[in-house]
């Protein structure tokens, strides 16, 4: 089985001469922000493709930076955008040379060594920054996993309670609406009030609600046993959950099963802010 695993975590790995860098958060989809150094964009697509393969959700920042020796760093001149920026400034009465040699891209930091560098060997130390991503998603991923399961036990006793209360709405509703023709001091034959409060309790069941209740309940206790990319199916179930619990709210006769439909809701949002959180 799959673990749970969150979309937040950080993680880095090194070698010789560079370091890579890895911060994941929240996202709806995934979403890869690589930074690499001049020269290197031939590995985007391997960086990509080692990303796609551990992840499916989360906002992911990925640098690599080398570590140059003293004494040895060099720089080149963009010579292509300092003319396209000289004759845009011409356009527009002439600029200081030395302001646009100021101005960024204009004057890049070179790797000296950068042909000598061991691609396989940055890759290799790419995965490990990335496993040590994975592990660190799944290690707060267990964490969630454990409040997840306490406040889906309290919305489970929450849909137990309200069936035990449901079962007595029929005789709550006799006795508002007999409280109520005695206040008018009036009076209604004994036929004649059965049949207002079959109407109402038929108005008022929610047996059809509740059973939809404890199935969605019981889809969420599956998708957590599941492990893996769970997230986005219990955002879909945590909003029918509150669909049932708000038309159990609008039915309800009495002042207990309101507090208890209450209680559930305040379980629910307490898990769906920590679902939202797993990938």
């Amino acid at each position: 089985m799959t673990e749970l695993s969150s979309m937040t975590g950080f993680a880095s790995a090194a070698g010789p001469a560079w370091r890579w860098e890895v911060r994941s958060v929240n996202h709806r989809g995934l979403d890869l922000r690589l930074r690499l150094p001049s020269g290197c964009d031939g590995l985007e697509p391997a960086v990509r493709k080692a990303v796609q393969a551990r992840f499916q959700r989360g906002s992911i920042s990925l640098e690599l930076r080398f570590e140059q020796a003293q004494g040895r760093q060099r720089y080149r001149v963009d010579e292509a955008w300092l003319d396209e920026l000289a004759a845009v400034a011409e356009r527009r009465g002439g600029a200081d040379p030395a302001g646009l040699m100021g101005l960024r891209g204009v004057i890049e930091a070179v790797d000296p060594d950068l042909e000598a560098r061991d691609e396989a060997a940055l890759l290799a130390s790419l995965e490990d920054a990335l496993d040590g991503l994975l592990d660190a998603r799944r290690g707060e991923g267990r964490a969630l996993a454990a409040a997840l399961d306490g406040h889906l036990l309290a919305m489970k006793a929450g849909a137990g309670a309200a069936r035990g209360m449901a079962a007595s709405q029929p005789a709550a509703l006799r006795d508002r609406l007999a409280a109520a023709i005695a206040a008018l001091d009036a009076e209604l034959p004994e036929e004649r009030l059965t049949q207002e409060v079959a109407l109402l309790a038929a108005k008022a069941d929610v047996r059809e609600e509740l059973d939809r209740l404890a199935a969605h309940l019981e889809a969420v206790s599956a998708l957590l046993a599941s492990g893996g990319a769970v997230g986005r199916k219990l955002d879909f179930l945590c909003q029918e959950i509150h669909r049932e619990a708000n038309t159990l709210g609008s039915k309800s006769a009495g002042l207990d099963l309101t507090r208890t439909v209450l209680d559930l809701k305040a379980a629910l949002e307490a898990f769906r802010e920590q679902a939202r959180n797993l990938e």
